[in-house]
């Protein structure tokens, strides 16, 4: 398997520079879409295509950091460890930036969830998906390392089952970090009510445990689920690195 650059930063940036509007919003339909019939031409549903000013300064400082650039750096390395066997396709990557301050169309938590566990749409029509948030300070560190958790969250899916039980997303994740060597700070956590929560829960295939083990209560009930006492924000995603 082989990935590659799809730049889309440049595209965006143009269509931004439309009015808001309708005409807006059908333009960034039929980029989304391209010469298919309601299909995916382009990998931009992480976009905003109504965005504000402030999305389009991040888009912006993205550019500016030639993170597609950075991007391709870091593909071409990974790219020298992957086998082909594999899969012998090869996967479209494309930044996406999605607004988690002032826009209505994301939501933080679900859609950092969806773009990390429900991506068989991207992955049956090769395309891979870093996203980055408009409340992130960018780094060139933070970009390559985004990239490169996203490029294994995708062999994952292609040499494992879609995971399904909490025990299944952990194990994804715990693949993803043992491959993306990082900094990071100690976690602050509290492991025997972690610990607790994972071994009576681990086999359920039921969403709202999973996400508020993963995200935390604060999550979970600023979307009306149900709280388990999941105290820490992004709790699981520390549980797997403590």
């Amino acid at each position: 398997m082989k990935f590659e650059l799809l730049p889309v930063t440049d595209i965006m940036l143009e269509l931004y520079k439309m009015s808001l509007s309708k005409e807006r919003f059908e333009a960034y339909l039929k980029m989304l879409r391209g010469d298919t019939k309601d299909d995916m031409a382009i990998p931009i549903g992480g976009f905003n295509p109504m965005a504000k000013e402030h999305a389009i300064q991040k888009l912006t400082e993205l550019k500016k950091l030639n993170a597609e650039e950075i991007i391709q750096n870091t593909l071409s390395e990974l790219n020298n460890r992957l086998y082909e066997e594999i899969n012998p396709a090869i996967f479209k990557v494309a930044l996406n930036l999605s607004d988690d301050l002032k826009g209505g169309w994301t939501n933080r938590y679900t859609h950092d969830y969806d773009s990390k566990f429900k991506i068989n749409a991207l992955v049956t029509r090769n395309f891979c998906v870093p996203v980055f948030w408009t409340s992130e300070e960018f780094t060139e560190e933070l970009i390559a390392e985004r990239t490169a958790q996203y490029v294994y969250r995708t062999v994952y899916w292609l040499t494992n089952p879609k995971p399904k039980t909490l025990k299944e997303h952990i194990e994804q994740e715990k693949f993803v970090a043992k491959n993306v060597v990082r900094k990071k700070p100690a976690a602050n956590i509290d492991m025997q009510t972690l610990n607790t929560f994972y071994k009576k829960h681990e086999d359920t295939t039921e969403y709202h445990p999973i996400f508020n083990f993963l995200y935390g209560d604060a999550a979970s009930m600023s979307l009306e689920f149900s709280a388990y006492g999941i105290n820490e924000e992004m709790a699981g995603f520390k549980f797997l690195e403590a």
